[in-house]
């Protein structure tokens, strides 16, 4: 019987399968640090690029 647990445990420590999602929520989780620490310039960003679009889209609806 106490093999048969012994042999239960070393099976569930080498058991990898749950790495996988330990390691994409670990990505995820830096990703979302970084946008958070640099949050005003992304923001920055995005505004100039979404002000870009509209003068295009603009330009171009108005036929120039």
């Amino acid at each position: 019987m106490l093999t048969a647990i012994s042999n239960e445990v070393k099976g569930f420590w080498n058991d990898e399968g749950g790495l996988g999602m330990l390691e994409m929520i670990l990505i995820i989780a830096v990703i979302v640090i970084i946008a958070v620490i640099f949050r005003s310039q992304l923001k920055e960003i995005v505004s100039s690029l979404l002000g870009k679009a509209k003068t295009k889209t603009e330009d171009f609806m108005d036929g120039e």
